[in-house]
């Protein structure tokens, strides 16, 4: 039998009225100065509660609520997917509803009831059983490393304990409510559910994220034991993070004055290349170069890293001189936006979601490439979504969190103009991420990903393509135009700089991060024509294929 596991929360452990009370005032006073603290740290905590029916799991949700400021705790319920739910991927309700860094969340049939009962009424194989506890093991492994504090309690009962708590509450006219033919049901199912719940708590009783057995069936037991385990869980882990904020703070300073200290150079040293490039003369017209050529060579020279061996890379054997005759330009466009119209239109019809990700160098022509491609949809049915650095509500969250909240609903088209990519391309570069979080960051955002294309969403990502030349013209244009000198900052400067390090990058995140479902599409973008015609084609290509 499975209930082995469960042994030490069947020996009918009570509390006095006169210990709880005694006890409780000390307690709930404490709870209540960690939560004060708790509003100004770095993490959130995460409180999962499951257990048998009747186990006190409402109850102690309640208690919770009342003993500690609720303004600052938010409590999670879930029964059966609502129709927004059912149209994106299976976690997409709980990221929604994560807490963010200094509060609390509380989740009452969460990510475990389904599993488990799945498995308990035989809708779901063992491995599938496995294959979604695995699922579970990724979640929590990727909020704990954030820093998340996750606590999880089993509120158990015993067969006969449970039959008696349900007779109980069914001659409590007060709280009758509380019982139903399917906790009847369940109950005769009880041997097959302790099995199927012993197996998912070895599975997923983890260092960063453990089970608590507790045993349910006094009411001041139960209490007591989970609120003194929520108290000693947030002390510790307030006192770890503590000490890596400090070590964190430390290195951001660092990072902030490296950074400051590469703009001003970088801004210095453009000045200079520009004031040598106004003071040079052409001999001739067929030999000498160009006034912005020769600025753009010893620029080049002047801010790359000398001595450095710069591998080949997948950027590097795409062919700059692809482009697409002027006149064939307009044709190709209408031709590749009417079969867009077509395709996106008969996903829409069988509630195919659609999800673009667009990432690649400053000036490549990312924005122009997705107004194009939009002119081919309805606007009602589509959303771009611009990355640029987090606001205030976005930082108290995972990064991914707010990726997580634009997944479209069925049939609708989402475009991210820049993404979650920020992790291992900006963040890894310009050292705002730690090593071990951009490199933890690629496991991450395959396991987002596979959810997104399991569900049978689209998911198609761009990195649009351009020389080191090219984006050098293209910056010195924008200089000269007023409508688009808004554009240019010190920091692209800054950026291009560091061309090299963040070519190196792109590399490792295409060998990385590109799958059949979720594939990486490079584009030759010199020729903005010709980028714009490959992006469309491609959307058209992988709808047509998820269609067939």
């Amino acid at each position: 039998m499975g209930d082995v596991m469960f042994q030490t929360a069947e020996l009918g452990q009570k509390v006095s009225r006169e210990d709880f009370d005694r006890i409780s005032q000390d307690l709930r006073a404490e709870l209540l100065a960690l939560q004060m603290e708790l509003r100004s740290a770095d993490f959130p905590v995460i409180l999962v509660f499951a257990g048998v029916d009747g186990g006190g799991k409402g109850e102690t949700v309640n208690l919770l609520n009342e003993w500690m400021d609720p303004r600052w705790i938010a409590t999670r319920a879930y029964g059966a997917p609502s129709d927004e739910e059912r149209e994106r991927p299976y976690y997409w309700r709980f990221w929604r509803d994560l807490p963010p860094k200094g509060q609390i969340g509380l989740f009452l049939s969460s990510w475990y009831s389904h599993p488990i009962n799945s498995h308990v009424h035989k809708d779901i194989s063992t491995p599938e059983f496995d294959t979604q506890l695995d699922r579970i093991l990724a979640f929590e492994k990727t909020l704990a490393d954030d820093g998340a504090l996750i606590l999880k309690f089993w509120l158990h009962l015993s067969k006969s304990a449970q039959k008696r708590r349900l007779k109980s509450l069914e001659k409590d006219p007060l709280q009758k409510w509380r019982v139903t033919k399917q906790d009847w049901k369940n109950w005769k199912s009880y041997d097959r559910f302790i099995d199927s719940a012993e197996r998912a708590l070895r599975k997923t009783s983890t260092g960063h994220a453990p089970w608590e057995i507790v045993e349910g069936e006094d009411g001041r037991f139960r209490g007591l034991s989970v609120l003194t385990l929520v108290r000693d869980g947030i002390r510790k882990h307030m006192a770890e993070r503590i000490a890596k904020r400090k070590m964190i703070a430390e290195l951001a300073a660092e990072a902030k004055a490296k950074r400051e200290a590469e703009l001003a150079q970088v801004h210095s040293q453009r000045k200079t290349l520009e004031k040598k490039a106004k003071a040079a003369t052409t001999k001739s017209k067929g030999k000498a170069k160009t006034k912005e050529t020769k600025a753009a060579q010893a620029e080049s020279v002047a801010l790359t890293p000398q001595g450095r061996l710069q591998p080949r890379t997948v950027l590097s054997a795409l062919d700059p001189n692809l482009k697409i005759d002027k006149k064939e330009y307009g044709l190709a466009l209408k031709k590749a936006r009417a079969e867009l119209a077509v395709l996106y239109r008969q996903a829409k019809a069988r509630g195919i979601s659609t999800l673009l990700v667009f990432e690649g160098w400053d000036a490549a022509g990312k924005g122009g490439a997705i107004r194009r491609l939009t002119a081919g949809l309805d606007a009602r049915d589509y959303r771009v979504t611009p990355i640029a650095a987090p606001t205030d509500e976005e930082r108290a969250q995972h990064y991914l969190w707010r990726f997580w909240r634009h997944i479209p609903r069925a049939g609708r088209v989402t475009i991210f103009d820049r993404s979650w990519y920020g992790r291992v391309l900006v963040e890894r570069v310009e050292g705002f991420a730690a090593t071990q979080d951009w490199q933890r960051a690629f496991a991450e955002i395959n396991d987002f990903e596979e959810q997104i294309s399991l569900h049978g969403t689209v998911l198609a990502k761009f990195w649009v393509h351009i020389t080191k030349e090219e984006q050098y013209r293209r910056f010195k244009e924008r200089e000269t135009i007023a409508y688009k000198k808004w554009k240019l900052t010190d920091e692209d400067w800054r950026n291009r700089a560091k061309w090299d390090d963040y070519e190196i990058a792109v590399n490792e995140l295409v060998e990385r991060t590109s799958s059949r479902t979720a594939p990486w599409i490079l584009v030759e973008g010199n020729d903005k024509s010709y980028a714009r015609i490959k992006i469309i084609q491609s959307v058209c290509d992988l709808l047509r294929k998820r269609l067939e």
